[in-house]
């Protein structure tokens, strides 16, 4: 199971990243234009959060094959641990299929039926991303496009990895995890919620004012006098 942040802000994922296992970064244009950084510095640092090997996604712009192809190939060459998102369109797909043998992993983005990923899947994307809240937004069943399409990839294109994304609740992406999705992309804002149970918190206080009431400030490791 791999958490990827979908984050332009190299702060919070330093700070996410101190709790939570994060295996990787995922951007889109529009994260990055409200990051208010030129692109290149805001996906140097997004490097510099996550480390030298960790996969760090990066979306094109173009809208023919032969654009993102181009952009793909200069997206890679900047950083050789990126994997580039292409919408999956009728170009998009073109686009994944001529970058197929050329080493550069991509992923087939706003997906949003499940025919669709295995479309893009069969034309090489090494993942691909359902958008499960926007689905239900539409009147669909993200969960069940998520069911489908990990159906679909088990059987037809078994080296295509699912990487789930657009969640609005920790509830989404449990239920998507139980599905067999083992990889989901989070906000910030839903990730932290991840490590946020007030009940636990309410535990602990009673913990440590128990043992205060008993053994005042000692602590376990305080040597006895």
């Amino acid at each position: 199971m791999n958490i990827y942040l979908d984050s332009g802000d190299s702060a919070a994922v330093q700070r996410v990243s101190y709790s939570l296992p994060i295996a990787g970064v995922t951007t889109n244009p529009s994260i990055l234009a409200r990051g208010k950084l030129a692109p290149e510095t805001c996906l140097t640092q997004l490097r510099v959060a996550i480390g030298p090997d960790k996969p760090l996604f990066a979306q094109v712009l173009a809208e023919t094959a032969e654009e993102m192809v181009h952009e793909a190939r200069a997206l890679y060459a900047r950083d050789r641990a990126t994997v580039v998102k292409i919408p999956v369109t009728r170009e998009g797909l073109a686009a994944i299929g001529l970058l197929r043998g050329s080493g550069i992993p991509t992923l087939g983005t706003a997906v949003y039926a499940p025919i669709q990923g295995l479309l893009a899947a069969l034309a090489g994307a090494a993942y691909v991303a359902p958008y499960v809240n926007r689905i239900d937004a539409q009147g669909g069943s993200g969960l069940q496009c998520v069911r489908e399409l990990q159906s679909l990839l088990s059987q037809h294109a078994p080296d295509c990895q699912m990487l789930a994304a657009s969640f609005k609740s920790p509830r989404q992406v449990l239920d998507c995890m139980l599905a067999g999705c083992r990889h989901v992309t989070l906000a910030v804002d839903i990730a932290e919620q991840l490590l946020q149970s007030p009940a636990v918190d309410a535990a602990v206080a009673q913990f440590k004012t128990e043992w205060e009431q008993a053994f005042g400030q000692q602590t376990i490791g305080t040597p006895q006098r």
